[in-house]
């Protein structure tokens, strides 16, 4: 049950702060609330229709899909399933950065000027009308409700890259103070800034917590090490996005901080795309988001069949991301969630391209298939494995006293087992391993590009 202080920061205090900023998430957010609850069949005839008019909308209104429907003969008019959208071609992050100015629609309202870190390559401009920005606040807010944790509950986030840190200016600080929401920054994790996260989770007691997966098991071995206990906070779930969630990772945060993980998956320019519930299932934001899955060479999967994940995400057309190519790898599911809600499902998210490895012969694996080899040895505190080319691979090991030369050598022996006898595995003892800028942590980089698909696969 909510406290007085809560229901004041839902109920006045954070509509009134939407309200003046101009956005329409209030609202939004009890539409969707109304909304996951239909049949499927409603659900599919209602994005059909909302799809209809987006696509016609961006014809109308953007240059760049102006010409791009008119280059492939579509006609948004025509639109009478989600299938339709296989006929255009995927964005890809070059083309954004090529086409800024002419995928910005004509009479556009204000836009947000924002930047994804560039942990893949070159950081990627691009821009959110007031439409996009509203409907991804009330998707996260209907999520979060989902798990009993309302705006104006007690949350600590680590998350947060130096830049966005030192964009906290005071009007934001002073938000986040009245609705009862604290920054730590998760690219900072030393010893000193662990103790205090530790202490700060104590200390505040929070309803939720809220960051990087990485980040969020790290404090809690730690808090293990320092013998501190974090079960008896209240803490009702920890929601975890913007990487890869591991198995061990939800394991360790559940038995340390005693409440359920909730996967989030979504990035800064894709949206807010699906949110497990409590129920397990992974419910895409469907009302405001198509998701495909495609091959290399841009083709639809087939049901079961894993690849690249494509978002269209319809909540605005001031600046609109049609087929945009995330890079992560994922499996649609077809089956429906036992709590009732409508909403079609991700089965799995494997994770980046990045995330997975070439083996000599050109087999493609997933990266787990090497952390598997390194997790559990002792003696590794910490580990990162860069795959620079078939023929290389490189295996950084912070190690502790019980890390020996054995370690060493099962390593190398297990990755050459499955990535080629020939393969150069050198395993690098390093005292630390940073985080990229944004604060998030990779375990598995490949520098190698998948092979695309045999086309007698292709044409079977």
């Amino acid at each position: 049950m909510s406290s007085p202080y809560t229901a004041l920061c839902s109920g006045l205090l954070f509509p009134l702060h939407e309200f003046a900023k101009g956005h329409r998430s209030v609202q939004l957010r009890r539409n969707l609330e109304r909304s996951q609850w239909w049949s499927p069949p409603r659900l599919e005839a209602y994005r059909i229709e909302r799809l209809r008019n987006f696509l016609t909308s961006c014809a109308h209104r953007v240059p760049y899909y102006r010409d791009v429907f008119s280059r492939v003969g579509f006609d948004p008019n025509a639109v009478r399933s989600l299938d339709a959208l296989q006929s255009l071609p995927v964005l890809e992050k070059s083309h954004i950065r090529s086409n800024t100015g002419v995928l910005k629609a004509k009479g556009h309202g204000h836009l947000t000027r924002y930047s994804t870190g560039g942990s893949s390559g070159e950081p990627l401009i691009f821009f959110m009308g007031e439409g996009r920005i509203s409907h991804d606040v009330a998707a996260k807010w209907r999520a979060t409700r989902w798990w009993g944790v309302d705006i104006g509950d007690p949350e600590l986030v680590v998350w947060g890259s130096p830049i966005e840190l030192g964009a906290q200016d005071r009007v934001r600080r002073v938000r986040d103070a009245v609705l009862r929401s604290r920054l730590l920054p998760a690219f900072d994790m030393s010893e000193t800034s662990l103790d205090r996260f530790v202490e700060t989770i104590r200390s505040v007691r929070p309803a939720m917590l809220f960051g990087y997966p990485s980040s969020l098991a790290l404090i809690a071995k730690h808090a293990v090490r320092r013998k501190q206990t974090m079960r008896d906070l209240g803490i009702r779930v920890a929601f975890v996005t913007s990487e890869k969630l591991y198995d061990t990772q939800r394991a360790i945060i559940s038995q340390v901080f005693g409440c359920p993980v909730a996967n989030g998956y979504g990035a800064r320019d894709a949206g807010f795309i699906a949110h497990e519930c409590a129920s397990g299932g992974m419910h895409i934001s469907a009302e405001d988001i198509v998701v495909e899955t495609v091959r290399p060479d841009g083709s639809s999967t087939a049901e079961g069949e894993a690849g690249e994940i494509v978002v269209t995400h319809m909540a605005t057309d001031d600046f609109p991301l049609i087929r945009y190519s995330t890079g992560d790898i994922g499996l649609l599911s077809c089956d429906t969630c036992r709590c009732g809600r409508g909403l079609p499902l991700l089965e799995e998210i494997q994770g980046r391209t990045t995330d997975f490895v070439v083996a000599e012969d050109g087999t493609v694996m997933h990266g787990l298939a090497l952390i598997y080899s390194v997790r559990d040895l002792p003696g590794v505190e910490q580990f990162r494995i860069e795959q620079l080319s078939r023929r290389q691979t490189v295996v950084q090991i912070v190690r502790g006293p019980a890390f020996d030369a054995a370690a060493e050598r099962r390593i190398v022996g297990d990755f050459k087992a499955r990535l080629g006898r020939n393969v150069e595995v050198r395993v690098d003892l390093v005292h630390a391993i940073p985080r990229e800028a944004s604060g998030k942590f990779r375990y598995v980089v490949s520098r190698v590009r998948l092979p695309d698909v045999d086309q007698d696969a292709r044409d079977a």
